[in-house]
């Protein structure tokens, strides 16, 4: 089982509306946890050109168990729980098993050059929680700079494989997609 512990600050600037509307400040740092899945190639490198975002459809940690099985053939660089805490499965440098049969910017085999950002659970049946959201801006933000990205480099798996994949809810590709402008520009 991964550990799902968020360290909190009172301290941080600004609040999330959780689901219910109330504010509240979220965790500082989000928790992140390595557990290497077996599901990758490290040849050649990644080449980070930007992000699809996933849903997994499965809890948090039934994802990560799923990541870990050699036969599941799948995997995202990074799964986010509910509650913000984030597990890497799937070093940045390394192609993560997460686009399948894809094609953005022009380019087909999205894996190759997109890294995999995934929330656990299922956008269709539930919304991303504002801890989801800020975690993935936390996640992008220790990365937007260095790899020189912009919101065009930003899509979801429906995106990228259409009539294939249903993920994200579009709902929630707006809400993250507004979410990641407003941080970033």
């Amino acid at each position: 089982m991964a550990t799902r512990l968020a360290l909190r600050s009172s301290s941080r600037e600004g609040s999330l509306p959780d689901q219910l509307g109330t504010l509240r400040s979220p965790p500082v740092p989000f928790a992140e946890v390595e557990r290497l899945s077996p599901n990758r190639d490290l040849a050649p490198p990644h080449e980070q050109l930007g992000v699809v975002f996933h849903h997994t459809e499965l809890s948090y940690d039934d994802t990560i168990a799923r990541m870990l099985r050699p036969e599941s053939k799948v995997s995202y660089h990074c799964v986010i729980a509910g509650d913000g805490a984030r597990c890497r499965l799937v070093p940045d440098a390394a192609v993560a098993w997460h686009a399948g049969a894809s094609q953005f910017m022009g380019r087909t085999g999205c894996n190759a050059f997109l890294l995999g950002v995934a929330f656990a659970g299922d956008t269709d049946r539930a919304p991303l929680t504002s801890l989801q959201l800020a975690s993935a801006l936390e996640w992008l933000a220790a990365r937007w700079l260095l790899r020189g990205w912009t919101i065009e480099r930003m899509t979801d798996h429906r995106q990228v494989a259409p009539g294939r994949k249903r993920d994200l809810n579009p709902t929630e590709w707006l809400r993250l997609r507004a979410a990641i402008a407003a941080r970033f520009g």
